[in-house]
């Protein structure tokens, strides 16, 4: 028997797919047991056409046997089997696909469904071996073949014993090194975790002999090893199976078994789509954020399977940024595989595929706000955050999509509303959505700046979210609303600002001077049209607020970014009398008193103040 060579393209593309193509070595199992799959499928479409081939489902399956003594592990099938010649062009010559061919043959016939698609995934196995045997008896035929290699080297091709049809894959499992440990391929535990991974829906049992432990005959403490054979894979895919075999606690019970998330999801989507792209989607609203949601280091995306083997843990294609909290899993025939069965080809199927998820979860969030408000008032306090920097990110470009769902506190309400419900209440002389920034709800609702908007019977938003102020500034305008804050210098109180600019005006002089004495801090000092009981407060001349200006100051990349402040003072506050009597008769005590109110607003802000020291002193003097 002489040695065949691979074809000198075959060689190159051999080296390149053991070195290069794949990423992760432990595929190369997923790769058998989807060939095996296939081989059985094949059986079983030759039985629909030929009345003389049987086909007993329970007869068929897939075993695996690790050999640690001898360092092999064997993949059997049940399935069509090869001939020689089968052997030469499907093995023989890299990325020849049998099953695409078959496919292809059978296109026409409906329940066709054959994994394969790439002649290259049996060579993956070559990462982990130093030699491959493959066994291969054709249905209805007596001769079985025997195929060899030792990778680019080249194979060998030569009759052998097989009784039954099907095929044996022998894989000489390589040596350990320094760097890979190649000792867990023959590991029963880890190949249990393999195929729980990659092939737990197969349709077809995968069976290995696991050794398991009992209590000793008449021991009550002592026990003893035993093998038995078991069945590694599920088989069928909870969401391929009908909605009515299936209820709400499988669901859960899926979602935590997958390790998705350790308590019950707060939502379960299951959906299934026919067209130019057919898929299924099993989606999870987690009930929590997980520990790490909000950091740099979570990984968002979807599981993706095709035909039911898991093609990519991690899609993160599938799913937009402000969505990235959703858990679950997408199975779609349809979908464009790239050479390694890793990665997807970037097309519009993909495309078509994410938009329908994003649209598909939107509308359940919808309807969760809709049906079961204290549900989903639930998800808003867990990821609201989310859905509020999608409004913000790309410019605003999400905003449409989003706005809906978003919620945030009302001064009136005392509880979370959305913004359409804001709008429903708004009075008929009510020019703006106003929204109140800060730290806290609590700390907000006792801001100076509310005063004049509560005093008009205006209900106000309370902004408590580091993000809040930025993404609004992108939203600008809910159904021809605008928004503004209770620090703008536009209110909408069109009588109101009239008089506090005569105030202003009969203070110029008043004004002016405190301005000048605090050196640049203020762009203006002006009589507030928005206090009543409170003295002093700060609003903002300004694109940048006075909040933005506290997370920019957070930020790692801080480039000392300040709000443009003005300084209003309540002109009807028994102090103001203080100030005017002080401008006329002692311009030092002013500068004091202008510093001590300045100081007093950013306190009020949460801001720090400058000279802590001086801030006391000045205080004691007034004491005095």
């Amino acid at each position: 028997m002489s040695k065949k060579q691979f074809k000198a393209e075959s060689k190159r593309l051999l080296d390149l797919m053991i070195n290069s193509i794949y990423t992760n070595k432990e595929i190369f199992l997923r790769e058998l047991i989807s060939n095996a799959s296939d081989a059985i499928d094949k059986r079983y479409y030759r039985s629909l056409t030929d009345e003389n081939i049987s086909f007993n489902r329970e007869d068929f399956y897939i075993r695996i046997s690790a050999d640690k003594e001898n360092r092999t592990l064997t993949i059997t099938d049940t399935g069509i089997g090869m001939t020689e010649e089968e052997l030469e062009n499907n093995l023989g010559t890299i990325a020849k696909s049998g099953s695409f061919a078959f496919k292809n043959e059978m296109e026409t016939k409906e329940g066709v469904d054959i994994i394969g698609q790439f002649g290259v995934g049996f060579y993956s196995a070559f990462m982990v071996s130093d030699s491959i045997i493959v066994k291969s008896r054709a249905l209805d035929s007596n001769e079985a073949y025997k195929w060899e290699s030792k990778g680019v080297e080249g194979y060998e091709i030569e009759t052998c014993d097989k009784d039954e049809v099907g095929t044996e894959i022998v894989l000489k499992i390589k040596e350990n090194t320094e760097d890979e440990n190649y000792d867990e391929f023959l590991e029963e535990y880890n190949i249990q975790s393999l195929v729980k991974k990659y092939s737990d829906f197969i349709k077809y049992p995968i069976k290995m002999m696991v050794k398991k432990s009992k209590l000793k005959e008449g021991s009550e403490s002592e026990y003893e090893d035993y093998f038995e054979d078991d069945t590694l894979n599920s088989m069928i895919p909870i969401w391929r199976k009908s909605k009515n075999e299936v209820s709400t606690e499988d669901y859960e019970r899926f979602y935590m078994d997958k390790h998705f998330g350790y308590e019950k999801p707060l939502k379960s989507i299951i959906s299934t789509v026919e067209g130019a792209v057919s898929y299924t989607t099993l989606l999870f609203i987690p009930a929590r954020a997980p520990y790490d949601f909000y950091t740099k280091d979570f990984e968002k995306g979807l599981e993706l399977y095709s035909n039911g083997v898991l093609i990519m843990e991690k899609c993160a294609d599938l799913l937009p940024d402000y969505f990235s909290f959703v858990q679950g899993l997408v199975d779609s025939a349809d979908l464009s595989l790239n050479i390694s069965r890793e990665l997807l080809q970037h097309d519009r199927q993909l495309k078509l595929i994410a938009k329908k998820i994003k649209d598909k979860i939107k509308n359940e969030l919808l309807l969760m706000l809709k049906n079961d408000r204290e549900k989903y008032i639930e998800f808003f306090n867990n990821f609201g955050k989310q859905l509020k920097f999608g409004v913000y990110s790309e410019f605003g470009a999400n905003k449409d999509v989003l706005q809906d769902l978003l919620m945030f506190y009302s001064s009136t309400e005392k509880k979370l509303v959305t913004l359409d419900e804001y709008i429903s209440r708004m009075k008929e002389d009510q020019k703006y959505i106003y929204y109140a920034p800060g730290e806290t709800v609590d700390k907000i609702d006792k801001l100076p700046q509310t005063e004049a908007v509560k005093d008009k019977g205006y209900e106000i938003l309370y902004f408590s979210d580091e993000v809040d102020e930025f993404a609004i500034k992108m939203l600008m305008k809910y159904k021809d609303k605008e928004f503004t804050s209770v620090y703008s210098n536009d209110l909408g109180f069109e009588s109101d600002e009239k008089e506090d600019q005569n105030e202003t005006d009969e203070n110029k002089e008043l004004f002016k001077f405190m301005q000048e004495s605090l050196s640049g801090k203020v762009k203006e000092v002006k009589a507030s049209k928005r206090l009543k009981s409170h003295p002093v407060c700060l609003a903002n001349a300004g694109d940048i607020s006075i909040e933005m200006e506290k997370v920019l100051k957070m930020m790692p990349d801080n480039q000392n970014i300040k709000a443009d402040k003005i300084l209003e003072i309540n002109t009807n506050h028994e102090m103001f009398t203080a100030l005017k009597d002080a401008f006329k008769e002692d311009k030092d005590k002013l500068k004091m008193l202008s510093n001590l109110l300045y100081n007093q607003a950013l306190l009020i802000e949460g801001l720090s103040i400058e000279d802590p020291v001086q801030f006391a002193n000045d205080v004691c003097k007034l004491i005095k």
